[in-house]
């Protein structure tokens, strides 16, 4: 049902979806770490990235020179991130095949709800087993980097703390040709000032990225080995933190890119599922389906389905205990009329439901009298008839004939989660 109230001012404005705050998050990243070399990596990576001249192999692998240590160069990773949730917004990150027509967000939106929907239906299990909840799609833009469901810090504050603390021990200046400043501002220079390719061109720029590239080494060294001032554990945990930090990151925007570039097929192929196993009420297209496939899972699904839906009984459904479990087979028992003897001397009443028993034979029971049957009863059900009366014989196997009948209906409870358990 849709609420009425503010749905029409709804329906007049536009939502104005954006990432600003994922933007203004890395901004503030910025501010806080307040270094000079931290925010040149973020104008190198959108130089190159905004550069006209610079072929798409020459911009990867300008890239890949001075990415060689990634969790210092944090303008790229986070300037990725920003581009990634772009694409999500305009729907360009959902691949399309030639003919379809580009995705929207409202589309992916529309998907993300069908998949919260239909996986718990086809594998019994929330989407978030699956690694497809709404922020396995979207958490890049719903500020999964800002807060936690824990203790943990949220891991854009534990970046800014560790580029703080890495100023605090003034690691960037401990490069050797003039700082990692000088290196990145002569690269972004180079790179706006370009207006041809040439050989001169390709040196000069290598050269430039090289540089960058051994300050960044040199950073490295000195995180990784304390530098010249000895080992200093608080040192080496900025550089493990950061290499984590950076991880979660990226494995967070892969796992988003995966999921959401292929939703299209994925969201078809949970529905084929849903429709083909409607199919299945269908006798006739049952056996058609089972006929042609060729998947063994396919067919026992089909040729089992009249047998495990006559086993279906929603009596005997949402039991979880023991205690539950009883309760609805002395039910089931009372709605059936059982125990439907109760007077174990009333022989002739007993004879007459032992008869009724799929467990006795009673080939030539009308040759017996009814003392004989009784008899005759209890020795096929394994009760013991020495030194007994016909009496004692007969609460005995009253008792048998009515605790058969309990577990009969136990049966059925248990052919029933059997067919309703997803397998």
């Amino acid at each position: 049902m849709t609420v009425n109230k503010g749905l029409k001012t709804l329906v007049e404005n536009t939502p104005n979806f954006s990432n600003q705050a994922l933007e203004n998050a890395i901004n503030d990243i910025k501010t806080k770490v307040n270094s000079d070399w931290v925010t040149r990596t973020f104008d190198v990576d959108q130089a190159i990235e905004d550069n006209t001249v610079l072929t798409g192999s020459q911009k990867n692998d300008l890239k890949d020179t001075i990415n060689n240590y990634p969790y210092l160069n944090i303008g790229r990773y986070l300037n990725d991130t920003i581009r990634h949730t772009n694409t999500i917004l305009d729907g360009s990150i959902v691949t399309v095949a030639s003919g379809e027509d580009s995705a929207t967000f409202l589309e992916t939106l529309q998907s993300v709800q069908a998949i919260q929907n239909l996986i718990p239906q086809l594998y019994g299990v929330p989407a978030s087993e699956k690694s497809r909840d709404v922020n396995d799609h979207f958490g890049t833009l719903n500020n999964k980097f800002l807060q936690t469901e824990d203790s943990s810090k949220p891991v854009f504050e534990s970046i800014t703390e560790q580029f703080q603390a890495m100023m605090r021990h003034n690691v960037s200046s401990l490069n050797d040709d003039g700082g990692l400043e000088t290196a990145l501002d002569n690269l972004k220079n180079f790179i706006d000032s370009v207006v041809s390719d040439s050989t001169d061109f390709q040196q000069t720029l290598d050269t430039f990225a090289t540089a960058v590239a051994s300050n960044f080494q040199t950073t490295n060294t000195f995180l990784l080995n304390a530098g010249i001032f000895g080992s200093h554990t608080d040192i080496q945990n900025i550089r493990i933190q950061l290499l984590a930090d950076r991880d979660e990151v990226v494995t967070q925007v892969n796992l988003e890119n995966a999921n959401l570039s292929g939703i299209r097929t994925y969201v078809t192929g949970l529905a084929n599922h849903t429709q083909y196993s409607s199919l299945a009420e269908d006798s006739d297209l049952r056996k058609l389906m089972s006929n042609i496939s060729q998947n063994t899972s396919w067919k026992s699904y089909f040729e089992t389905y009249e047998t495990n839906f006559a086993n279906l009984n929603p009596v005997y459904d949402n039991i979880t205990t023991d205690s539950d479990k009883a309760t609805v087979i002395n039910q089931v028992l009372k709605d059936r009329g059982l125990p439907d003897v109760v007077d174990h001397l009333d022989i002739d009443s007993v004879v007459k439901k032992a008869k009724k028993d799929t467990r006795i034979d009673t080939k030539n029971f009308d040759y017996y009298t009814t003392e004989q049957i009784i008899t005759k009863c209890c020795e096929q059900l394994g009760i013991s008839t020495a030194n007994k009366s016909v009496y004692n014989q007969s609460k005995l196997l009253l008792n048998n004939l009515n605790e058969n009948d309990k577990e009969l209906i136990s049966e059925e409870l248990d052919r029933n989660e059997d067919a309703n358990t997803l397998s």
